[in-house]
């Protein structure tokens, strides 16, 4: 996405300050189902986890957690689609899949099918070596592909495919794409020293912390947090970068209340520390980023939208 998901910090601000009056004029017409794209113990699943259990707390609402993984999450969107509309069934997956992911799946769905309620947070997505390789930005890894040195490029997803082999084309070199499924698969596979460098969104800040990992890049629209200095994909010649944003969706045609309701309890809950929900999105990726609304209606259909810009390139 051209920077399509730079956010500012007044959308934080502006979900710590909600007073969630939508929230307290809504009830769920019964126990909600809470559906989750990601594996079941990993950051995503756990983060989705304790907002429920926030939730619960706060507002008394009751939640049924339930695993629909695969696709990038277009199963749960898919499988989402014709559930009730009325706040009674949310999903939490990450923007791409409403919008690239949703695309290239081509099941004859598009944003227009589901209803964004909130952001919870953006992963720090970076491009990730092993210290020991010698490498201090990517730079260097390009000098080293060539000079002739196969460069084996972890990615997690079909779009970090696009954009591993568009950074290569701008580059003037080919990679070696290796595809796996998940972050942690792409940090196993760098610390084997079965990849050479790879896309992590977050699960290499303790390596990166340590010294074992340096983050080479930012794979995102901005600088990451940990590693400022290192380039962004667009110093790099790729007009496209790899932000990532969790998220709660609902069925298509959700009433105003209902989805008002939902975003704002969810975004006081992502955008208060105090809470193990906004500890650990503070720990593990960085602080909230809340979009709520039109904003975030327009963001997503942004998103699908450029997909075909970007399959248009990666064609070329």
């Amino acid at each position: 996405m051209r920077n399509i998901f730079k956010l500012t910090a007044a959308a934080v601000i502006s979900a710590a300050m909600s007073t969630a009056a939508f929230a307290a004029d809504w009830t769920p017409p019964g126990p909600i189902k809470l559906m989750i794209a990601f594996a079941a113990g990993g950051g995503a699943d756990t983060q989705a986890r304790l907002i429920a259990e926030e939730l619960e707390s706060r507002m008394g609402w009751e939640f049924i957690p339930e695993q629909v993984t695969g696709k990038g999450g277009v199963n749960l969107l898919n499988a989402m689609k014709d559930e009730p509309n009325d706040g009674s069934v949310i999903g939490m997956v990450v923007a791409e899949s409403m919008g690239y992911n949703l695309y290239v799946a081509d099941i004859g769905l598009t944003p227009a099918d589901f209803t964004p309620i909130t952001t919870t947070a953006g992963a720090q997505m970076g491009i990730v070596a092993l210290s020991s390789k010698g490498w201090k930005d990517f730079h260097d890894v390009i000098a080293a592909a060539k000079s002739g040195e196969e460069i084996r490029f972890g990615t997690m997803s079909q779009r970090l495919g696009d954009l591993a082999y568009l950074l290569g084309k701008a580059q003037g070199v080919e990679f070696n794409i290796i595809a796996v499924r998940g972050g942690k698969a792409v940090m196993n596979g760098v610390n084997a020293d079965d990849m050479d460098v790879g896309f992590m969104a977050g699960i290499q800040n303790k390596g990166v912390a340590s010294g074992e990992l340096v983050n080479l890049a930012s794979a995102m629209s901005n600088p990451l947090k940990q590693t400022p200095d290192a380039p962004l994909l667009a110093d790099l010649g790729v007009g496209f970068d790899g932000d990532a944003f969790f998220m709660f969706a609902g069925p298509g045609g959700m009433p105003e209340d209902a989805r008002n309701a939902l975003a704002e309890a969810i975004g006081a809950v992502v955008s208060d520390e105090s809470t193990q929900a906004g500890g650990l999105i503070k720990k593990a990726f960085g602080g909230p980023l809340v979009v709520q609304g039109e904003e975030l209606s327009a963001l997503i259909n942004k998103g699908f939208e450029e997909s075909e810009i970007l399959l248009n390139e990666v064609s070329q």
